[in-house]
């Protein structure tokens, strides 16, 4: 049975639901006949999202939101939940999803570092802390989904800055539901939604057509509804290169550094090359 916040006139809000899987996810809500709230911060995007939604929508622009938010700035976030009770009456489903990934480097700009944080941890933290209590109150069945990443998890070289944001993503989202089921009479489940590689704005790089191992976001958010359906809190999500089994055996090595006491990042370490393919291998 589809999840009963995902009901017609219910309200959903996307932050960076201007494109990629934000605008997928945006595009199945409002197919469902649910209001929709698009934030973002490109206002080109955004207008032809707008237009893509309310084209979809049973009953038109009139049930179609699309706002300009820094998700970085909590009174952006905040002047953004304010306007969606004003126009929609609540929130039921958030899907704190914004993100950007320019590339890191340790020793690089802090600037950069501190953009990348700001908005794929803070933007997070920023739109729960922002919508929960309202969403809390009002008493109704409801979802806050946070996307965060592989990369979070298994915590590769290359890119620190995201990987850095990404870890505290999982991290808070562990703590939000573990709050949230303990919170008397509350209706609101957290989930971490936890791509593949998925074509988007963001992972295209300059590329037109959609690499053979990529899932397309339509894919990613159609496997995200039937996790959620099921209940699940991790939604893992493989694609047509990796399938779930080679995710968990990467997952459970990386712990295994701390357990084992290995070189941190030793899948990643010449001396433990054979050991992580015999590992891998030996399902």
């Amino acid at each position: 049975m589809p999840h009963p916040a995902l009901s017609e006139d219910h309200v959903a809000v996307i932050t960076g639901g201007a494109s990629g899987i934000g605008l997928a996810a945006a595009m199945k809500f409002a197919g469902l006949g649910m209001k929709v709230c698009i934030a973002d911060v490109d206002a080109a995007r955004l207008t032809a999202a707008e237009a893509i939604l309310s084209s979809i929508a049973p009953k038109g622009a009139a049930t179609v939101m699309a706002a300009t938010v820094d998700v970085s700035r909590m009174e952006s976030v905040s002047e953004l939940e304010h306007a969606v009770r004003e126009r929609f009456g609540g929130t039921d489903v958030l899907m704190n999803n914004a993100g950007i990934q320019p590339g890191s480097s340790l020793f690089g700009a802090p600037d950069n570092w501190q953009r990348v944080i700001g908005v794929n941890l803070w933007g997070i933290i920023h739109g729960t802390r922002a919508f929960a209590p309202h969403m809390i109150a009002h008493g109704r069945y409801g979802l806050i989904i946070n996307t965060g990443s592989k990369q979070g998890i298994t915590t590769p070289p290359g890119d620190p800055a995201y990987n850095v944001a990404k870890a505290g993503v999982k991290a808070f989202t562990e703590a939000l539901q573990h709050e949230l089921r303990n919170t008397r009479d509350c209706r609101i489940t957290a989930h971490l939604l936890i791509p593949g590689f998925v074509f988007t704005p963001l992972t295209a790089h300059g590329r037109s057509e959609k690499p053979a191992g990529a899932w397309t976001p339509e894919q990613t958010v159609d496997f995200m509804l039937e996790r959620l359906d099921a209940g699940d809190f991790y939604i893992l999500c493989p694609d047509n290169d990796v399938p779930r089994a080679l995710d968990e055996r990467r997952i459970l090595w990386a712990a295994g550094d701390i357990v084992e006491n290995r070189p941190p990042l030793s899948r990643w370490h010449p001396d433990y090359a054979e050991a992580f393919a015999a590992f891998v291998k030996n399902k």
